[in-house]
């Protein structure tokens, strides 16, 4: 093995998109491999570096959505050979730490440098010249070529499309797992889920497949209101949170919603309170998305809790445990139950990338993917 040139596509610093760069890439370390990656999914986690609101270290190799084929590998890798197809998991699953050995594998402790992108041994596998740089959640799908923890690597079964597969490693699972696990979606309940792009699409699958009775999309863009209650499971859409709210009191006769869950590309203090209000009592409004670095989302009257007994939680990765979540979840698409070849409403090559951030900007997309030659 040697090192080789890979193509990416890199952020040097906010509000400057993403600049398309040949980086060096190191051979994969122990317990590391080098994947050849196949489709890279376009989240807006991502979009969220370039507008500077997410505090990662810079410049930084973007994409944390990712599969592919393993290249190479490097000592004492068990989990994965060179050959075999991959989808990789935004945070590893070392299935040892506390939290995977108590079946939290969404955070899993060798996920601590998401944000730098270096490497447990205190190094970087990617180099521009003299400067190092990381992938983001250690993973920098948006190259042809990464080096990622084999904790991060998933094996992937035959059959399924690379612009599928790549999804399953964040989007799907935030989604999914934002109704099933984190809410705690039960039969007949009624749930208002605010987004219904990448991840707020699969939060829309995840409680219908749950039984929810009334499954109610808020989202400004009609293109994403259509998609989610033509194919995606919803039973009513609206633009605004307040037309959302007069038609869950009209429904509920006035118990409002069991629960609300917030996967908008910016959560934002206005919709916190939206979704507090629109939840009955012993209600949940479960956070998935991320709001800007500079405002604080979550700022509400105590009583506005206390008196309904209403909860606020925070979901990372749908409270998903990957090694076990991911496959399930590709059975389910195998078996017609999951729609996740209608959530790809567009592809691009890796020097569109910032075409297709525009393209997410304007609400042209449920997904965009990348598909690397």
């Amino acid at each position: 093995m040697s090192s080789i040139t890979t193509r990416a596509a890199i952020a040097r610093e906010a509000h400057k998109g993403w600049e398309l760069v040949d980086l060096q890439l190191d051979d994969p370390k122990e317990h590391e491999v080098r994947v050849k990656f196949a489709a890279s999914g376009l989240c807006h986690s991502d979009d969220h570096i370039t507008q500077g609101d997410a505090p990662v270290r810079m410049p930084v190799v973007g994409g944390h959505e990712g599969a592919g084929i393993v290249e190479s590998v490097g000592p004492n890798v068990t989990r994965v050979k060179p050959g075999d197809r991959i989808v990789c998991s935004y945070i590893p699953a070392c299935g040892a730490c506390r939290p995977c050995s108590t079946g939290h594998q969404n955070m899993c402790v060798k996920g601590l440098n998401a944000g730098t992108g270096m490497f447990l041994d205190g190094t970087f596998r990617f180099h521009l010249g003299d400067e190092d740089l990381g992938g983001f959640c250690t993973v920098g799908s948006f190259s042809q070529y990464a080096v990622i923890s084999e904790w991060a690597a998933i094996p992937l079964a035959d059959g399924i499309p690379w612009e599928v597969a790549c999804l399953v490693g964040c989007g799907v699972p935030t989604g999914w797992g934002s109704a099933v696990n984190a809410a705690g979606v039960r039969a007949g309940d009624t749930v208002v889920i605010f987004g219904s792009g990448g991840v707020g699409s699969n939060a829309v699958q995840g409680a219908r497949y749950a039984g929810a009775k009334n499954v109610v999309v808020v989202d400004p863009v009609e293109f994403k209101r259509d998609m989610a209650t033509s194919v995606f499971g919803a039973t009513h859409a609206f633009a605004s949170a307040k037309e959302a709210h007069e038609f869950v009191v009209e429904t509920t006769w006035g118990q409002l919603a069991d629960h609300a869950i917030l996967t908008p590309g910016v959560v934002t203090e206005e919709m916190v309170n939206a979704a507090i209000q629109m939840t009955g009592k012993g209600g949940k409004v479960t956070i998935t998305g991320v709001g800007k670095l500079t405002e604080k989302a979550a700022h509400f009257h105590a009583g506005a809790l206390i008196g309904y007994q209403r909860q606020v939680r925070g979901a990372l990765f749908g409270d998903c445990n990957p090694l076990f979540d991911v496959p399930r979840l590709l059975r389910l698409y195998q078996d017609g139950q999951l729609k996740l070849d209608e959530l790809v409403t567009r592809t691009y090559k890796l020097d569109e990338v910032n075409e297709a951030y525009q393209d997410l900007a304007d609400g042209k997309n449920i997904r965009g993917v990348i598909l690397h030659e």
